[in-house]
């Protein structure tokens, strides 16, 4: 037996895009970025952004899609999907040359963690403590 869960906290790099399959079951796509920062020995920053293309399905579609919005503050859990192609994370190159990659997973649970909007009182605490990542310019999200 082999199990796989992946935990991610980040920001919704965009709004969250809703549709339905042909037998009416709904299902939402979120791009959540989460950002790594440090500190290098010679004083010098790092800085790392990893992007996430999330499925959700069913109820939590629903829900994800009414209250969630870009900027927003999520936890997801769930399961890591392959791309079909790869067997592994998609890849592009970016409009400065360097190349980017995003995972794609499905999610079995969305927390969201950070208020805003109507949405705030519904959030589950807004904990902006847990660090997310800089705002992302829109022509950098690969999605």
């Amino acid at each position: 037996m082999s199990y796989q869960k992946v935990i991610i906290v980040g920001n919704l790099g965009r709004d969250p895009e809703m549709r339905y399959t042909a037998d009416g079951t709904p299902v939402t796509n979120l791009n959540v970025a989460t950002n790594r920062k440090w500190t290098n020995q010679d004083g010098s920053k790092g800085e790392e952004t990893v992007w996430f293309r999330v499925t959700a399905w069913r109820r939590q579609a629903e829900t994800a899609a009414q209250y969630l919005s870009k900027g927003r503050q999520v936890m997801v859990e769930g399961r890591m999907t392959p791309d079909k192609a790869t067997g592994g994370p998609r890849t592009w190159q970016a409009q400065d040359g360097s190349w980017r990659a995003s995972y794609e997973m499905t999610a079995d649970r969305i927390i969201f963690l950070q208020g805003g909007g109507d949405a705030g009182s519904r959030g589950g605490g807004g904990q902006d403590n847990m660090g997310g990542p800089e705002q992302t310019p829109e022509d950098e999200i690969p999605f």
